[in-house]
Order: C-alpha cells, then structure tokens, then sequence
C-alpha cells in the first residue's frame, strides 16, 4: 500500500537552500538584463528611426511607452492568475522567448503602425516576467533578508539599462561599418534595423536556463497550506483579490500611485536622454550609448545594495515601514541632481548630475519592491503584483515618454527645447511622488505587522 506524504506546513516547510536561492537570483537577474536590453534598445535608436519611418515626437514616444504597455490591458492579469497557480519558472522562460523573437521583429518595421505592434509583444515580457519572478522571490527568502535578494536581482535591471547603451552603442557603430544587408521580403537594413536583430538572441539562452531553477514552495498563504513543488495550488478568485486590495486601499492606494509616478520620471527621462545629447550636445548614437552606459553599470550597482541593507537596519530598529522610509528619502535625494541635469552648460556636467541621480534612485529599488511582496499573501502574490506593474507600465511606463513630449511639442514648441521639458517634468512630478508615497506610511506599517501572522 502507497503511503501518502503529509503536506509541510507553511510555517515549518524548511527554507530553500542558499546555494538554490542565489542560483534563482542569477538568473532571474539574467532575464530582466535581456528584458531591459531588448526594452531599451529602442530610447538610444529614436532619432535613426524617427529620421527613417517619418515619425513625430509624439509618435515615437507611443512606440516607446503606450505600445509596450498596451499588452497589460489584454493578458497582464490572466498571466498573473497563472502565476499563482501554475510553473512559475516556465511562465517567465516562456515569455522571454517570446519578447526575444518580437524585439527581432522590430527589425523589419517599415512603418509606424508595424513598429507599434512588434512592441506590443515585446510587452509580453514585462506581462510573464515580473509577477511570477518576484513571487517565487518571496518564496525562496526570508522576509528579513528579501530587501537584499530583490537588490541583488536588480543588478539585472541595472545591468540591462546600461547593457541596452554600451551594446547598442557598439553594436550601431559597427554594424555602420559593414555592407548593406538585404533579407527577402524586407530588403536592404538599415544600422538601427540590424541592431534589433542582435539583441534579440540572448533572450532565447537565457529562456532554455529556466528550466535550471527550482519551483519553491508558495509560503505566507492566507488560506491553505503551503503549496509543495511540482503540486498545483488553487487560484484565488479575482473577487477576492479586488476585496483585499480595497480593504487594504490606505496601503495599495499611496503605493501604486506614488510608484507610478516615480515611473514616469524614471522611464520618460531615460526615453529622452539620448535625443537630449543629440539635440544639445550634438553627440554621436556611440557617444551616448558608451557614456551612459558606463554610467548606470558603475554608479547605480553602488546604491542597490547599501539600499537594502539600509531597509534592514530600519527594520531591526523596529520601523515597520522601513522599505517605505528608504524609498523616500532615495526620492528625495534624487530630484535635485534629475532637475539640474538638462539644465547644465556643458555634456560633462550634465552626466555629473546623471550620475547622482542614478546612485540616489538605485538605493530604493531593491526597499520598493520588497514593500510590495511584504504586505501581500502568498496566493495573491501574481495577481496584486500584476495590477501594480499594470499601474506602473500603463501610467508609469506608457505616459511617460508621452508627457515629456507633450512639453516639448505643446509648451515649449521646439524639439530643440526638450531639456526644458525633462527639468520641468522632474520638478512637477518628484514632489509629488515623495508626498503620495509619505501619506501611507502609517498604514503600510500596519500591514507590515498584520502580514508576520501569514509566515
């Protein structure tokens, strides 16, 4: 007679070992390396390609943000309902694959419109990747000790960023020394077209490394036990889901609205800043791409651990909105060097500031997204995680190239004129920001406490 294994209790089933768990975390960072490369790709290619396909500011800023976005409305939250339920590891494996081929894709765009699609699917990437990612996460760390895994995972993040600049860079400047390539089909490719075929490739590796991963146990559930790997956990009905996050709307409420619009300056300055030096300096794709490159890949890993560990000392010290409190002042601290850096007289002051504001952001982003996981049971996870990434790419993401260039082409009317309207979308929305964000801290630290009854 078969003799039946008990299910582990979510408070006893033993920890994931930390050779496992750092293993998880090197890949996870892997693919969002690859997600930003091929996301990124395009902020250092919009003057090649609004010069080849005829487009507007306003147009290209709708390829860079609205059309990546656009997935969410249709599949973000299905995708996340999977994500609580089913293999999370394949879920990301599957969606980098696919956000791979469509950023090669980009590549035989002739117009705006195929443009615009072929980033639509790119956005399956963002969709897979970051709800089933940062659930596995709080899965395989401690909550003392997540702050600094989810830092340690965002030198991904970084390590794209700068990737998509210092690659694409080379990659432009190379590729304009070889002879013209012609396909069938699609005919003689531009530098910018090639580009998008090339980073689109490690994403496929990247993919098939998925497989390499453990799938850990689903812990800090509310309802049931702990779901054990290669076991199937039951989906949470999505009522349910909306009932929590109402109930909980003095936490979720300043959060998703205070980070939303931390995304709109992060991702409407970065869309900009290479058509900045262009249009300023008169610099070269190579130039940018090699200089602020260096600059993210040097100066942001520099505050993405301090900030973590920044979030525990908080929290050993007994706040309980300790990831909150770093986010804040990492905020804060930011605004001033992002409003000066467009205003300055010369390219190197300009980069001098960059290079402050990047080190100064980096020391909230591992704090900011473990204040979300903190504060969310476990089979809710996927789903809470992706209606805050649908506010953070719809609003954050999808308006932020837009509103910058709202500035440029509405307010100051030349596009000569855009450092103007990165300082003054700066100096609008930081403030902002950091109130919204320090108007829930009382609240958040309430959820902190109520959730230590889930582990």
């Amino acid at each position: 007679m078969a003799v039946s294994t008990p299910e582990i209790a979510p408070a006893s089933a033993p920890w994931p070992r930390p050779r496992q768990a750092w293993y998880a975390v090197a890949i996870f960072a892997a693919a969002l390396t690859v997600n930003f490369l091929d996301r990124g790709i395009l902020n250092l290619l919009v003057e090649p390609i609004k010069r080849d396909l005829h487009l507007s500011d306003l147009q290209i800023s709708l390829v860079m943000g609205f059309a990546f976005a656009c997935f969410y409305v249709i599949l973000g939250l299905p995708i996340a309902r999977l994500a609580d339920s089913r293999s999370r590891r394949a879920i990301v494996g599957v969606g980098i694959a696919i956000f791979s081929v469509m950023t090669a894709l980009c590549g035989v765009a002739q117009n705006f419109w195929q443009l615009f699609l072929c980033r639509v699917g790119v956005g399956v990437g963002e969709a897979c990747n970051g709800p089933a990612t940062f659930s596995m996460l709080a899965d395989l760390f401690p909550p003392a000790k997540l702050p600094r895994a989810i830092g340690f995972l965002n030198f991904g993040f970084v390590f794209g960023l700068g990737a998509s600049l210092l690659i694409g860079g080379t990659v432009v400047h190379l590729v304009a020394q070889l002879p013209p390539v012609t396909l069938p089909l699609v005919g003689t490719l531009r530098p910018w077209q090639c580009t998008f075929f090339i980073v689109g490739i490690p994403g496929l590796i990247v993919a098939a490394l998925f497989s390499t991963i453990i799938e850990p146990i689903r812990r800090g559930r509310m309802t049931g036990p702990a779901a054990l790997p290669g076991k199937r956990a039951s989906a949470v009905p999505v009522r349910d889901v909306v009932r929590f996050a109402w109930q909980n709307r003095a936490t979720y409420g300043p959060l998703f609205a205070g980070l939303a619009l931390t995304t709109i300056l992060a991702f409407g300055i970065q869309s900009w800043t290479p058509s900045f030096f262009i249009r300023t300096y008169h610099w070269s794709i190579a130039q940018i791409g090699w200089t602020q490159g260096l600059i993210i890949v040097i100066f942001w890993p520099l505050g993405l651990i301090p900030g973590g560990m920044a979030a525990e000392w908080l929290s050993r010290r007994g706040y309980d909105d300790a990831n909150m409190r770093v986010t804040i002042a990492a905020l804060l601290a930011y605004t001033p060097f992002e409003i000066a850096f467009p205003l300055m007289p010369t390219a190197f002051l300009s980069n001098l500031m960059i290079a402050l504001a990047g080190f100064c952001i980096a020391f909230g982003i591992g704090p900011q997204n473990a204040a979300l996981q903190t504060v969310t049971p476990g089979e809710m996870r996927g789903q809470i995680t992706a209606l805050f990434l649908f506010v953070f790419n719809i609003i954050g993401f999808g308006l932020g190239s837009t509103i910058v260039a709202l500035f440029t082409q509405y307010v100051f009317g030349s596009e000569a004129l855009l450092r103007y309207s990165l300082a003054t979308t700066v100096a609008v929305l930081a403030p902002a920001a950091a109130l919204i964000l320090a108007s829930g801290l009382k609240a958040y630290g309430r959820s902190v406490v109520r959730s230590r009854a889930w582990l």
